[in-house]
């Protein structure tokens, strides 16, 4: 009777002894194929080069095992996914705040934030928050949103045009993206 564990997770790999298969496909530490054997004379043949036999595809069938330094195979993968990671750019959503009677200076101001928002990668939401009769007016509103927008049409796309949701209206607008 078995009474040992298996791992539930497929993001550890079996290696050496934890390979339970009793046939096993076996690739070399080389690449070429060494075919379909018993895992015991795989494993072996790993311990007589002083390497590990690692299960890379435990749903094939039979499951596919490859030869390989396992503690240099750990590095390497760590070393991807930090290069990786290093590479990847989080996209933030940044908001900027509109009123309903915004001067020139002020509108430009925002603008300039706006841009320099778009031109770090970011998305940016634009909102106006309506406050008391200001509500019996939301189409003035909608003519700030879309002169905001057309000043940002070189540097951005609108993703989602402006849209009154109770007492604020929103627009989100994307980076173009570079050519």
């Amino acid at each position: 009777m078995f009474w040992g564990c298996l791992p539930i997770s497929s993001k550890e790999l079996q290696i050496n002894e934890q390979i339970r298969d009793k046939e096993v496909r076996v690739i070399d530490s080389d690449g070429s194929q060494l075919g379909v054997m018993p895992a015991s004379e795989a494993l072996e043949r790993a311990y007589a080069r002083d390497l590990d036999l690692v299960k890379i595809a435990p749903k094939a069938t039979p499951p596919v095992c490859k030869i390989i330094d396992y503690g240099k195979y750990r590095f390497e993968q760590a070393k991807r996914e930090k290069e990786a990671k290093k590479n990847q750019h989080i996209v933030e959503i940044k908001e900027i705040r509109l009123s309903l009677n915004i001067d020139t200076h002020d509108f430009n101001t925002k603008l300039g934030h706006a841009k320099r928002f778009l031109s770090e990668g970011n998305k940016v939401k634009v909102s106006i928050r309506f406050r008391g009769r200001e509500m019996g007016h939301p189409e003035h509103g909608t003519v700030i949103m879309q002169k905001f927008a057309e000043a940002c049409a070189e540097d951005a796309n609108v993703e989602r045009a402006a849209k009154l949701e109770g007492r604020n209206m929103f627009m989100f607008l994307a980076p173009k993206p570079a050519k």
